[in-house]
């Protein structure tokens, strides 16, 4: 009796490390869809049922059912989207609901039952569907897009151009792919580009023109704006000759000298009210009396 806890321990570790059946299934599901991961057909018979959760840059999670306790334990689960699908007692599949992009992992069902051990394992991809555009860029070149798709999409051409192909890796793990093409043969006047991915394919086409057609508000501004600048330039000049022959007229009105004749009336003036004009003209008037008197004394004699 002491040592039956040791036995029925040892029985059940024994257990735990043969494992009859080990699946490995790749599993592939559209993201913002419902995964339904499935353990063994006959759980009403399993005393221990465990799923390990390995997620990218994410601790393991790890969700176990008891029967002899029917009790359920987790470690490290924090993502409210991941549960059992039914009562774990009667069903053991596991669910995603809805599948988002970081549910990519590694998942692990492991069942202890009195026949043996099951082991199975899903490598879970979620799918995103890229978002397709195809546009002109410029004189019989044309850009095909599939943004944001995981994993990559592939694009081919009808008929194949001279093409050259780039992709842009996102953090999230989505890649988009671009290709641009061009077309020399002028016999070529329409394209197809066609996107190849694993949630569906998509084909678009294009009638190839001599040059990117422009829209009319845009064509509209190209030719207001140079009328509109050449307006202000003219303009600009306009005033700065006005402002310039309004500066030499008043230059040369302050710079015109005072005509003589201008100056005779002041002077009359002046001498008529300058004291000094009127003494002189006295002294003057006296001196001609005298030489006249002189005169006639001297005639008389």
């Amino acid at each position: 009796m002491p040592c039956t806890w040791r036995t029925s321990d040892l029985q059940l570790l024994l257990i735990l490390t043969v494992f009859l059946v080990a699946v490995n299934i790749s599993l592939s599901v559209p993201v913002d869809t419902k995964a339904v991961l499935s353990c063994h057909p006959n759980p009403l018979t399993a005393v221990l049922v465990t799923w390990e959760i390995i997620l990218r840059d994410k601790p393991r999670c790890t969700t176990a059912y008891r029967r002899d306790k029917n009790e359920t334990v987790e470690l490290n689960c924090t993502d409210k989207r991941i549960t059992w699908a039914f009562r774990p007692d009667q069903n053991s599949t596991l669910q995603i609901d809805p599948v988002a992009i970081t549910h990519d992992g590694y998942y692990r069902c492991q069942m202890v039952t009195p026949a043996g051990n099951f082991h199975h394992g899903y490598h879970l991809q979620v799918l995103v569907a890229p978002e397709v555009t195809l546009f002109q860029s410029k004189n019989r070149t044309v850009v095909c897009k599939a943004v944001a798709g995981k994993p990559a999409a592939r694009i081919s051409w009808t008929p194949e151009g001279d093409c050259v192909p780039k992709q842009e890796h996102w953090g999230n793990g989505t890649v988009t792919v671009q290709s641009t093409c061009h077309w020399a043969d002028s016999n070529v006047s329409t394209v197809s580009c066609s996107v190849s991915h694993w949630t569906g394919n998509t084909s678009l086409s294009v009638e190839l023109s001599q040059g990117a057609q422009t829209p009319k508000n845009i064509s509209i501004i190209y030719i207001i704006l140079p009328i509109s600048i050449i307006l202000v330039i003219v303009g600009s000049i306009w005033l700065l000759k006005i402002s310039g022959c309004r500066k030499h007229k008043l230059k040369k009105t302050e710079d015109t000298p005072v005509e003589e004749d201008e100056m005779q009336p002041y002077a009359s003036y002046t001498e008529k009210s300058n004291p000094l004009y009127d003494t002189t003209n006295r002294v003057k008037t006296s001196q001609v009396l005298q030489s006249e008197v002189d005169g006639m004394d001297l005639h008389t004699l």
